[in-house]
């Protein structure tokens, strides 16, 4: 197997299985933590990461088809995608499409809240054209939870995302996020304004710091 990532939590391995590529993702140890407890909260991370990749695929959000969940050893085996990281084109596609695609990721996104799962890394990074169709990858972060703070820090992360990479189509794009995000969830109103109030919070703390 061949080494693609290395992050905090994981290393990605490309491998073929029957004659197909797959990416196998396996959660490192943490030489800080206790050893049983690291087991612990490695197998139960692994367990429910598969999970929220599969109720996302569920609701109608297209994720890597998981095609093995092996607790002993902390890995998950799914598809790899042979596309295009967002984060690598939007920039650079015509703003028409890159529209229609921030219309898409509302509604991906609205469907994931609607049916209580948190991405919990909501950036353009984590999402994957193939065949000009959107996935959603890496849930490592995620969490099922229909709290509407939970749903607003989803979409916070999301917009940091879009400010920080994208900040030249940031206005029209972020627009066609939220049309689409209110099109597929109906506490929208309800979770855009838990935004606004999270992020007033942050600058707030911001300016308390810097005193």
């Amino acid at each position: 197997m061949k080494i693609v990532a290395r992050g905090a939590e994981a290393v990605l391995y490309l491998g073929e299985r029957e004659g197909r590529k797959v990416l196998i993702k396996e959660r490192v140890r943490k030489g800080y933590r206790i050893s049983q407890l690291d087991e612990m909260i490695r197998k139960r991370r692994t367990r429910e990461e598969a999970k929220l990749m599969m109720e996302a695929r569920k609701v109608g959000v297209l994720t890597p088809q998981i095609l093995e969940v092996d607790e002993k050893n902390h890995r998950i085996v799914m598809e790899f995608l042979e596309g295009k990281r967002l984060k690598d084109i939007l920039n650079s596609l015509p703003l028409r499409e890159a529209k229609k695609i921030c219309r898409e990721i509302g509604k991906c996104v609205g469907k994931l809240h609607r049916n209580g799962i948190i991405h919990g890394d909501l950036t353009t990074s984590n999402m994957i054209i193939k065949d000009g169709k959107l996935y959603f990858i890496d849930f490592g972060l995620g969490l099922f939870s229909r709290r509407i703070e939970d749903q607003g820090m989803d979409l916070c992360v999301l917009y940091e995302s879009f400010r920080s990479t994208h900040f030249k189509i940031l206005e029209a794009c972020w627009k066609e996020i939220i049309k689409g995000y209110e099109q597929e969830y109906e506490n929208a109103e309800k979770v855009l304004k838990r935004m606004e109030e999270i992020e007033i919070r942050a600058r707030y703390r911001e300016r308390k710091d810097e005193k």
